[in-house]
C-alpha cells in the first residue's frame, strides 16, 4: 500500500462515522483488517476521542446567565416576529377585499368628477391610476428605506 493511500485511511479515520458513506466505512474496515499501523492509529484516535468527551467542562455563571438572557431576548424577538407575520397574513386578505370593493367605486367617482370637470376620458383615467399607484410607491419605498435601516444597524450591532 503506497504512503497516499495510508493518508487517505488516516484522513477517513479522523472523520466520523456518521460523515463516511457506507462504501468508505467499507474500505476503511477492510484496509484496518490488513494494516496493523492504521489500525493502531484508529485505537489512539478512538482512546483520544473518549479521553477528551470524559472531561468535564465548566462554564462560569456569568457566562451561563448571559447567555441564557439572550436566549430568552431571541425567543421574545421570534415570538414578536410570529405575532407580526401573523397580522400581516391577516392583513393581506383584509386589503385586498376592501381593494376589490372599493376600486370600482372609486372608479365611478373619478369618472363622475372628469365628466362634471370637463375632462377629457384619457385625463380622469390617468388621474385615477396615479390615485391607485401612488400611495403603494411611497409605501414601498417607505418600507425600502426602513428595511435598510433595519439591516445597516443590524449588520452594526453584529460587529460589537
Amino acid at each position: 500500500m503506497t504512503q497516499s493511500s495510508h493518508e487517505e485511511m488516516r484522513r477517513l479515520i479522523a472523520c466520523s462515522a456518521g460523515d463516511l458513506s457506507q462504501a468508505q466505512q467499507a474500505m476503511l474496515r477492510e484496509h484496518l483488517q490488513d494494516c496493523t499501523a492504521c489500525r493502531d492509529y484508529a485505537a489512539a484516535t478512538a482512546d483520544i476521542v473518549r479521553a477528551l468527551r470524559g472531561v468535564p467542562l465548566a462554564a462560569d455563571s456569568r457566562l451561563i446567565r448571559q447567555t441564557q438572557a439572550r436566549v430568552r431576548a431571541r425567543a421574545f424577538a421570534l415570538r414578536q416576529r410570529q405575532q407580526w407575520l401573523t397580522l400581516v397574513a391577516l392583513a393581506c386578505p383584509l386589503v385586498g377585499l376592501s381593494a376589490a370593493l372599493t376600486t370600482p367605486l372609486i372608479w365611478r367617482a373619478f369618472e363622475w368628477i372628469g365628466t362634471r370637470a370637463g375632462f377629457s376620458p384619457p385625463v380622469w383615467q390617468v388621474g385615477f391610476a396615479f390615485y391607485c399607484t401612488v400611495p403603494a410607491l411611497l409605501v414601498s419605498v417607505l418600507l425600502l428605506l426602513r428595511g435598510t435601516h433595519l439591516a445597516h444597524n443590524g449588520h452594526s450591532q453584529e460587529s460589537s
